[in-house]
């Protein structure tokens, strides 16, 4: 009865091991997916036509549009506040050159 026991024992110690060592692999995987899948995410792209309105990127394709806007965000703005053309045109409605940008991104 003892040998028995012990069988069994043994059996779902064995069934256990290999289950925890499945569901480990399987968060490993789950982990390396999202590291990757976050990596092709990531874009110099931060501010995109939705934040960027008052430009119509409507006549321009994807790949247009893509190398327009990252023209926008790799060029400073002039006025000396340090930010890039496209987050200045998002988000600072007081610069003083902002139409100017406005125009710069149109041309871009």
């Amino acid at each position: 009865m003892k040998k028995k026991a012990a069988a069994i024992n043994g059996d779902m110690r064995r069934r256990a091991k290999r289950r925890s060592k499945m569901i480990t692999w399987a968060v490993v995987i789950g982990v390396v997916g999202l590291l990757g899948y976050g990596a092709s995410q990531m874009s110099s792209i931060v501010y995109d036509e939705d934040d960027i309105r008052v430009v119509n990127f409507s006549g321009l394709g994807s790949k247009q549009k893509k190398v327009a806007l990252e023209a926008a965000h790799a060029e400073r703005c002039n006025c000396g506040c340090g930010m890039n053309v496209a987050q200045c045109v998002s988000t600072d409605m007081t610069c003083p050159i902002r139409d100017a940008n406005i125009e710069k991104i149109k041309g871009m």
